[in-house]
Formats: structure tokens, sequence, C-alpha cells
């Protein structure tokens, strides 16, 4: 167990007014600092009424005080929870008074650090609070659940025992070369290897529906003006978020909206229409436009289905980003009489003004970024897990394809345990902690 030599506090509960607000303070010893507030001793897991009181005896306010002993909290640490009313006045006063009595400043995440250095959260799991916090579906709320319940670190925990094991044999093989006994022939090693790789590239599989849940993808609609990507943004969310006129050029800015499809987030984003142009404010909203496709997942292009692709749509299609999927859509077929649905691969037919076709569409746009549906072994991930899953699959193809090459095979399935260790902590460098932690809100 590690122990800090100080005392952190911070607002627990989310800023502005509210019913209830909380302070939480974590540290190696609060004794001191509950006398201070509270006055008495507070017996442990119970929640007692109290006054809490600055330094000459007045009331600050009232509320509950819960008082949890190291090492039984969720930091490890003696923690204290003031549960006191929610203004914000009330809560700066009364962590004031917390810092006045010993205590500093939370820094971002550092209660989650100091659970995740204390042994009480593995790294995986600590990086699942703030998904749970963040989520954005009720699918990415579970997922994050499992997640800080443990089921991504017990598949890791899996495929690092299975390594261990192997690891083992190679070694032996290495140590006893003059035995006769083939040690990988009789156990399997090969058999043992090939059985990792499946098992990995499932743990891979199900960690890539995490991340879409945590992340979703970020569509950007882009056209020549007047081909209807405002109003099919407006049909994709339901409102009318973006201004529709016949009048080309409207949309002059990116506009965003947030849409879910199957739980996934979708970032939809609409821009100016793509043309020469000497309105310098049209001008400034497509060069936001060529922006927002560079950091997009997939593009939308859209066509007016009575002139299909035109010499104007090929220039776009050439300028943009190699290797961005593009989806066809020809929109407006409430004028042309065509059936809505696909028309072959990455192309639609759809009416946003009817909304024919937009079914399909949707399963396209899940389709496009690999989604195949969250079920109840779905835990969320993050970009990082997914690097270093592929990472420990090459060593392990490395390790299949140097087989009989010991001193090879050993050292690749050395380093794809190590790199499996960064996903919940166990070889995971100082700085990479920082950069983790930073991104919590204060209070966890």
């Amino acid at each position: 167990m590690l122990y800090y030599p100080d005392s952190i506090a911070a607002i627990a509960t989310a800023p502005g007014r509210g019913g209830v607000g909380v302070i939480r303070v974590s540290g190696k010893n609060i004794a001191p600092l509950i006398a201070g507030l509270v006055g008495r001793d507070l017996l442990p897991r119970h929640a007692h009424f109290a006054r809490f009181r600055a330094a000459d005896g007045s009331v600050l306010d009232e509320g509950l005080a819960l008082y949890f002993p190291a090492p039984h909290s969720f930091t490890g640490e003696d923690v204290l929870e003031l549960q006191g009313h929610g203004g914000p006045v009330v809560m700066k006063m009364l962590l004031a008074r917390c810092v006045e009595l010993g205590a500093r400043h939370a820094e971002p995440g550092e209660f989650t650090k100091r659970a995740f250095l204390n042994g009480k959260l593995d790294l995986a799991q600590a990086e699942a609070v703030a998904d749970l916090i963040d989520a954005q579906s009720e699918a990415a709320a579970r997922s994050a659940l499992k997640s800080l319940d443990g089921a991504f670190s017990r598949e890791i925990h899996a495929l690092v025992d299975g390594l261990i094991n192997l690891r083992m044999l190679v070694e032996a093989t290495l140590d006893f070369p003059e035995e006769e006994i083939d040690f990988l022939e009789a156990a399997d090693a090969h058999g043992q290897l090939t059985g990792l790789q499946a098992q990995l590239s499932r743990v891979l599989d199900t960690a890539t529906q995490g991340k879409l849940l945590r992340e979703g993808m970020h569509v950007v609609l882009i056209g020549q003006p007047n081909v209807g990507k405002s109003s099919l943004m407006n049909a994709l969310a339901g409102e009318e978020v973006a201004i529709v006129t016949e009048i080309a050029g409207t949309t002059r800015d990116t506009v965003r909206e947030l849409i879910l499809l199957d739980g996934v987030p979708v970032h939809v984003i609409d821009t100016a229409g793509l043309r020469e142009t000497e309105d310098r404010v049209e001008q400034i909203g497509i060069e936001r436009t060529w922006r927002a496709v560079e950091k997009a997942d997939l593009a939308l292009l859209l066509l007016d289905s009575r002139e299909g692709v035109t010499a104007h749509d090929e220039a776009i299609l050439a300028r943009l980003p190699h290797g961005l999927p593009v989806l066809h859509v020809y929109n407006k077929i409430d004028l042309t009489g065509e059936n809505p649905g696909r028309i072959g691969m990455g192309e639609l037919h759809v009416s946003a003004q009817s909304g024919a076709g937009l079914p399909q569409l949707r399963e396209c746009l899940l389709e496009r970024v690999g989604w195949h549906g969250a079920d109840e072994g779905t835990f969320i991930a993050r970009e990082r897990h997914l690097d270093a899953i592929r990472r420990a699959a090459v060593h392990l193809g490395t390790a299949l394809s140097a087989y009989r090459q010991i001193e090879i095979m050993a050292e690749e399935l050395r380093l794809a345990q190590n790199v499996l260790g960064e996903i919940t902590g166990e070889f995971t460098p100082d700085d990479l902690l920082g950069v983790i932690f930073s991104r919590f809100c204060i209070g966890k």
C-alpha cells in the first residue's frame, strides 16, 4: 500500500447549484481534519448528522459526514465525505476550511490515481471511472461499468496467464537443451500459441466495439451547394439544427450534431457547400469544411440524383485525404421517383425531404466503421488499449514465425506480455499515467 504524506480535498459534485453538494477528502491521517470540522469522532461507514464549523466555531453548513478508514475506502487511504447543501458558495467555504485544516486542493483525477497506485483498481478500471462519467449512451455506460467491474482486465489477465505458461515451457527448453524430451512438442506449445492468437483476436474485436461506444465516429457531409446536406443533417438529427433554404451558400460554417445509432455516438458535421466563390465569409466556411474533412472517420458525398456525379464532384473526390472512406449519397429521389436504399457498393438513394432510404443510410454508417452490435460481453476501451493489443498480436505472430528459434520466440513472448501489461498498468510509464489521470474531472 502506497501512502502519501499529504491529504487532498475537492468538491466531488458537478459545478453549479444543487440540492446536495459533496466534499471529498483523502489522506494518511485525517483525524485532525475531522475534529476541526465536525468536533467529534465518527464511526466507520456510518452517516452522521453534523454541523460543519469554521475556525471560530461558527457553523458553515450542516449535513452528513461519513468516514471510511484505510484500507477500506475508494483510495485505500482514510476518506472523509461531507454531504452538505449544494450551493457553490457553501461548497467553496467548506473546501477552504478543509485546506485551512491541512489538506490541499486535489489535482484532476488524483483520487482515482491514488486508488490505482494503492492497488484498489488497475489502470483499465481506473480509466473506466472517467468513461462511465463521460458515457454518451446507455450502451456506453453499461460497457464502462463492465470495465470498472473488471471484465476487460480479466480478459487481459487470462491472456497474460497463458503467455506466462507458454514462456515457462520455452525457457525450460532454453535451460535444458540437452534433454531428449521435446518440451514444446509434448506440451503442444504450437497449439497454445495459435490459441493465444485466436483469443487475442477476439479481445481485439470486443475492444474495437467498446472504443466505438466510447468515442463514436465523426461523419462529415460534403458536396456542392444546394444538394441537401443541411436537410439530411436535420433528418438524421430528428430536429431543425441547420438552416435550410433554396439559396446556395446558406450554410457558411460547420454545424455539428450528436446522434446515437444503436448506442454508438455519431458526430455529424454539416459543412459549407464546396464551390468557387468571391464571398470572403463563405470562403472561410469552405476552409473550415476541408479542416473538418481531415479529421473525419467517414465522408458522405451528397449528390443531386437528377445530375449524378459531375466534374465538380470528381474534383471534390480528388481532394479528399487518401484512405478516407466515402459514401455516395444520391439525394432528392422524391423528385426523380427512384427507389430508396442501396444501389451499389458504397452508394445509396435517399430523400432527406421524405425520409426514404434513411434507415439503410444509418445501417451503412455503422457498417463502415466496423460496428456489429454490443452484447453482454462488450466492455469499454480506448485507442491506447487497441494499440497495445495490436502490438501484442505482432509479437505473437513473430513468435509463431520463429517457432523452434527458441531465443527469438522467448523474447517475443516476453514483449507480448509486457505490452498487455500496459493495459492494466503493470508496465506503464509514469508519464503515461500523468496524461491519463490529468483528463479526469476534479473530485475523481
